[in-house]
């Protein structure tokens, strides 16, 4: 197969092939689970912004946010492989950031690895990781307008 950008990674999906209608990530797990209703398509492990541990609350805190959002868009071309936007800041984020005065950030996204390099621990600005591979797969289940639920 040729290189990423022409293995068709922006073609529709087959006949068959289940998506997944709700992204689940449990931070303290470092988990993300795909679902289908109440069918587990796949599980994988994650890494974090490099400050796991609470809700985002400001750009540059190295939080992952917290709360219910959706997958927005996507980016073939990412640095990080591929990436998937989630819609963070929601208008009750943005509006906690304005009463604190600071910016909420954003570009939050799940995404693979830069030049594929694995870093062990949580080391993302605020977004979620998982390797090229998974990433790949991931690419495929999850559309853009699914929700996802990031947790404690």
């Amino acid at each position: 197969m040729g290189d990423r950008h022409t293995r068709g990674y922006t073609r529709v999906m087959r006949c068959g092939v289940l998506r997944a209608d709700l992204v689940l990530v449990s931070k303290k797990k470092r988990e993300m689970l795909l679902l289908r209703g109440e069918s587990l398509l796949r599980t994988y492990r994650v890494a974090l912004g490099r400050q796991p541990v609470g809700p985002k609350r400001q750009e540059g805190d190295g939080r992952t946010p917290e709360g219910r959002y959706t997958i927005d868009r996507r980016n073939a071309r990412s640095r990080y492989h591929l990436s998937l936007h989630i819609s963070y800041p929601d208008a009750e984020d943005a509006a906690r950031a304005r009463e604190a005065g600071v910016d909420p950030g954003g570009d939050i996204m799940i995404h693979g690895l830069a030049d594929g390099v694995r870093l062990e621990g949580d080391w993302t600005q605020g977004c979620i990781a998982v390797t090229d591979e998974e990433m790949d797969e991931i690419w495929g289940l999850v559309g853009d307008g699914t929700a996802i639920w990031i947790g404690e």
